[in-house]
C-alpha cells in the first residue's frame, strides 16, 4: 500500500490487472446465468464440446487472442462477449483507480463495477435484470453514508427519486399508450445507480444514459428482427453507463455546461 501511494502506477497497474482477472469472473457469472447453471460448479470449461479449459486458456484477454477466438478441442467459436467484459472490466477498474487512488470509494466502486457489468450483459442477451442483483445493489448503495464521505440526503433522495421517476414514466407510458416500454427492472436499478451519483448529479445521469441508448438504439432499429420503432431496446446497460460517466466526470460536465 505505501509503494502504491508513492509510486501510483503500481496502483494502477495492479487495478487493470485485477479488473481484467475479475471480467473473466464476471463472464462466468453472464453465461452460468443465462443457461441456468451455478456460477460454482462445474469448472470453466467450453459452453459447446465441455472441453475443460486448462490455466492458460483462461488468461484474460490473451487467452483468446492465442487460442484465435475457437476453442481448443471443438474449434467453436468464442463469443466477443469473453474479451469484451474483461476489456472493460479492466479499463473501468483503472479509470476508476485513477480518479479515486487506493481508497475506500474505490473499492467500493468495483463491487458495483461488477454487478453492474453482469447485470448489463445479462440484459443485453435476455432484457432482463435480475433481482438477485438490482436489489443487492440497491440496499448497498442506499447505505453508501455509513462508509463514504457522501451525504445521506443526497443519496436517499437520488436513489428514490430516480426509481420513482421511472416508475412515472412507465406508469404513465401504460396508461397513455397501453405498452410497458419500461422494465420494472430499470426501476429497480434506478435504486442504486440513483443513489451512486446523488440526487445533484440525478439529472445528468439521465441524460447521458439517454443520449448513450439513442446512439446506439439505431442499431436495434435496422437489425433484421427488428420492428420499427417498437423495436425493444434494453435500457439498463445505457444507465449502467451514464452512470459510470457521472461518477467519473460528472462534476468536470456540470462545471462545463454552468460555464456556457
Amino acid at each position: 500500500m505505501v509503494e502504491s501511494i508513492l509510486y501510483p502506477e503500481f496502483f494502477y497497474i495492479a487495478a487493470l490487472l485485477l479488473g481484467l482477472c475479475l471480467g473473466s469472473f464476471y463472464n462466468v457469472c453472464v453465461h452460468r446465468y443465462l443457461v441456468g447453471q451455478s456460477v460454482i460448479r462445474p469448472g470453466s470449461h467450453c459452453p459447446a464440446c465441455g472441453h475443460v479449459l486448462s490455466w492458460w486458456e483462461n488468461i484474460p484477454l490473451l487467452s483468446y487472442l492465442l487460442l484465435r477466438a475457437k476453442c481448443l478441442s471443438c474449434k467453436g467459436a468464442i463469443h466477443w462477449r469473453y474479451p469484451a467484459v474483461e476489456l472493460l472490466s479492466g479499463i473501468l477498474a483503472l479509470l476508476f483507480a485513477i480518479k479515486f487512488g487506493p481508497s475506500v470509494q474505490w473499492g467500493t466502486y468495483m463491487i458495483f463495477l461488477g454487478i453492474f457489468l453482469v447485470a448489463s450483459f445479462i440484459d443485453l442477451d435476455s432484457f432482463i435484470l435480475p433481482d438477485v442483483m438490482t436489489y443487492p445493489a440497491a440496499i448497498l448503495a442506499l447505505c453508501t453514508p455509513l462508509f463514504l464521505p457522501v451525504d445521506w440526503v443526497e443519496t436517499l433522495a437520488g436513489g428514490f427519486g430516480g426509481a420513482g421517476v421511472f416508475l412515472l414514466l412507465q406508469q404513465g407510458y401504460l396508461r397513455l399508450r397501453g405498452i410497458d416500454a419500461l422494465g420494472t427492472g430499470d426501476i429497480k436499478l434506478m435504486l442504486s445507480l440513483g443513489a451512486l451519483v446523488g440526487l445533484s448529479k440525478l439529472p445528468l445521469m439521465i441524460l447521458l444514459s439517454a443520449l448513450c441508448a439513442l446512439m446506439v438504439a439505431v442499431v436495434y432499429l435496422r437489425r433484421p428482427t427488428g420492428q420499427g420503432l417498437r423495436t425493444a431496446v434494453p435500457f439498463g446497460p445505457f444507465l449502467c453507463l451514464g452512470t459510470v460517466l457521472t461518477l467519473l466526470w460528472g462534476e468536470d460536465m456540470l462545471a462545463l455546461f454552468m460555464y456556457f
